[in-house]
């Protein structure tokens, strides 16, 4: 492995500086949903189980490089002593300068500092030299456990990372390792399944991945436009009709790679997108002019559960169809199942990520047992894209 982790660093009576990814969700000052700060508990405890002082550093939403009052980390402290067992967590009313010094040097064995966001400086997302100083001055050591910020070459993330000894805690260490079995070094065959609305967001994405994998399966509105453009009608559906040529020079590119690409066999259409629609299914090529493509039909997905039986290695980002009202989840609900059920026995690594593809593969009941989930969802596309991280790049020895 190219980079450090914990345990190829000395932390035994050093202050551990470890960025974290607090971004949770908070209703009325309160944590409502605690994934996020479970997901760093095991580095905050193999960091005190090694004699280190763990520091946290994070941000929270998006304040601009001011102070804003909803944006404190401080909402965060009991949902964190409650993930710590009981821990006591001191909070620092700022990350640089005399409060954090006094919270870090309160410190006795087994306490955690909580740092004030770290984006209430203008310097974080400047990369400011001087704020990646002053952080650093606070610590010893230099640990990032936040992939999800990964892509951002930011003070906390990148800027620190060259200041002192680093590494990756225990969620990035495993976001890399699972990373890596994916598109690194996979088993083959690789198949990668992309969906969402539309193809102009994804293009560096489809571009890397047509060089990288034996099977793309694209769903979705991305569906349509490719169909558009191999002449087919699609109805009132979502289609981007300008990137036609693009996505033909796609086909192409995948063409030349020996790269198949799937797309539906079957559609599932309806005049109207609402839960509960009337809906029909139709051949590829059989779109009526007044309705809009939703989903993929059961043809659709018979075949990709042969595609996925014939693999070694899925990635999946994006669902398939409409998938947050019914009936229009069909086809990702069992497509996902299909490669849940094949890693459960053992015969894929599936590695998912995105937003939508996380709350996809939830509302499948098939998240749990993927490979592994990423929720890192900017930080997830652009190693898709083949983009180097800075915050990964800086860990490297």
């Amino acid at each position: 492995m190219a980079w450090k982790t914990l345990d190829d660093l000395k932390l035994d009576g050093k202050v551990v500086l470890c960025r974290v990814d607090l971004n949770v969700p908070m209703e009325d000052g309160r944590v409502t949903d605690a994934t996020r700060i479970e997901k760093i508990v095991p580095t905050i405890e193999d960091v005190i189980a090694k004699g280190g002082k763990p520091v946290l550093m994070a941000h929270f939403g998006r304040p601009k490089g001011k102070p804003v009052a909803e944006m404190s980390l401080a909402a965060v402290v009991p949902a964190l002593t409650a993930a710590l067992g009981g821990r006591r967590v001191i909070f620092a009313e700022d990350c640089i300068g005399a409060p954090a010094k006094t919270a870090v040097s309160s410190m006795t064995p087994g306490d955690v500092v909580l740092l004030e966001n770290t984006r209430f400086h203008p310097g974080e997302e400047k990369n400011d030299p001087m704020l990646a100083a002053s952080l650093a001055a606070l610590g010893d050591v230099y640990v990032n456990d936040a992939f999800s910020a990964a892509h951002r070459a930011h003070a906390s993330t990148e800027g620190i990372a060259r200041l002192l000894p680093s590494g990756a805690g225990r969620l990035m260490e495993a976001e890399l390792k699972a990373l890596e079995a994916a598109l690194g070094t996979p088993e083959r065959p690789v198949v990668a399944v992309v969906g969402g609305a539309k193809v102009s967001t994804k293009l560096d994405l489809l571009g890397n991945l047509v060089g990288h994998v034996d099977h793309l399966v694209i769903g979705g509105g991305m569906a349509n436009t490719f169909l558009v453009a191999q002449g087919i009608e699609v109805g009132k559906s979502l289609a981007e009709r300008d990137m036609a040529d693009t996505a033909r020079d796609i086909l192409a590119k995948a063409g030349a790679a020996g790269c198949t690409i799937h797309l539906p066999l079957d559609l599932v259409v309806a005049r109207e997108f609402k839960a509960g629609a009337a809906y029909e299914v139709v051949a590829q090529d059989a779109c009526p002019a007044d309705a809009m493509i939703l989903d993929a039909g059961p043809a659709t997905v018979a075949h990709l559960q042969e595609v996925f039986a014939s693999a070694k290695t899925l990635i999946w980002n994006g669902p398939l169809g409409a998938f947050e009202i019914e009936p229009f989840d069909a086809a990702t609900n069992a497509a996902a199942e299909a490669a849940a059920r094949l890693t459960a026995a053992g015969s894929l690594i599936s590695v998912a990520g995105g937003g939508d593809t996380v709350a996809a593969l939830n509302k499948a009941g098939a998240a749990d047992r993927f490979s592994f989930i990423s929720t890192a969802g900017g930080a997830f596309l652009e190693w898709m894209e083949g983009k180097d991280l800075p915050g990964v790049a800086a860990l490297k020895g």
